[in-house]
């Protein structure tokens, strides 16, 4: 088999070694971006040079590989993954080589996905299908839609944001400027593919419900002056706001459960 490799590789003019490199960091990090460095723009013309040959080779583990040509990225998909714009595996999996977000991640990917959707409606991708937002806007839409904040902690903070760039869903130049509200960055067309557009829909449904719903301090201010007859409906009020949070993060954690990052391995990114 190592010999038919070999020969197949060098029809394409490409070394075992350099086939080795490509497909060991292909499962390492789980997806390669041509933008992303030199590095994983050379990567990313050789996998073209020999596509066939490693989908070939990662197959026979079960592992499938979508590449997006519009957006110059590959990614890997470990066995029984979902993979968009490819049929369903029939045989069951049960998540092995899966790794699973914490709760903190799965919420900003989430916000991340509603927030390039509401860009993607107005127009607001740039050639490379990512959008820019600024930290004062995630911060806004996560606690919105899911009363969440951001991890006041700057390292905490970092290594949420370095995670979600490791993932190839973000693209940031410095960290360090995690602490200003008017630091800007990208988020990647690889996020549509980490979130469904069911649970996307569901996200923005008890949103819709919860700007109907009064807010719990302007509540607590006005039940003081309200009748007897009013102030169950205030308290009524309260619950529902109460149950809406809980809906929210049940929903995180639904998430979490499904939710699969892009590498198979959870290899340490640069």
């Amino acid at each position: 088999m190592l010999q038919q490799l070999e020969q197949a590789l060098e029809k394409e003019g490409v070394q075992l070694k350099e086939f080795s490199e490509l497909v060991i960091r292909l499962m390492d990090y789980g997806v390669i971006c041509r933008d992303e460095s030199q590095v994983e723009q050379i990567l990313y013309d050789r996998y073209l040079r020999i596509e066939g040959i490693v989908q070939d080779y990662v197959s026979l583990m079960g592992i499938r590989i979508q590449n997006d040509k519009r957006f110059q990225f590959v990614r890997c998909y470990p066995p029984g993954a979902q993979v968009p714009g490819m049929e369903d595996e029939d045989q069951p999996f049960n998540g092995g080589f899966r790794v699973r977000l914490s709760q903190n991640e799965v919420a900003l990917v989430l916000v991340l996905r509603s927030q390039y959707d509401k860009a993607l409606r107005e127009g607001q991708v740039d050639e490379q299908g990512c959008v820019m937002i600024s930290l004062e806007s995630l911060s806004i839409a996560l606690k919105n839609l899911l009363s969440r904040n951001l991890p006041e902690n700057l390292t905490e903070r970092k290594n949420l944001f370095r995670r979600l760039r490791q993932l190839r869903l973000i693209q940031l130049s410095n960290e360090d400027a995690l602490t200003s509200a008017e630091f800007w960055f990208k988020i990647r067309p690889m996020i549509m593919s980490y979130v469904s557009d069911d649970v996307l829909s569901t996200l923005l449904a008890e949103q819709e419900e919860s700007e109907v719903e009064v807010a719990p301090e302007k509540t607590e201010g006005a039940t003081e002056s309200l009748t007897d007859d009013q102030a169950p409906e205030a308290e009524t009020s309260k619950e529902d706001t109460a149950e809406s949070v809980e809906e929210k993060e049940t929903l995180v954690e639904k998430t979490e459960e499904t939710l699969t990052a892009a590498s198979i391995f959870d290899g340490e990114t640069n």
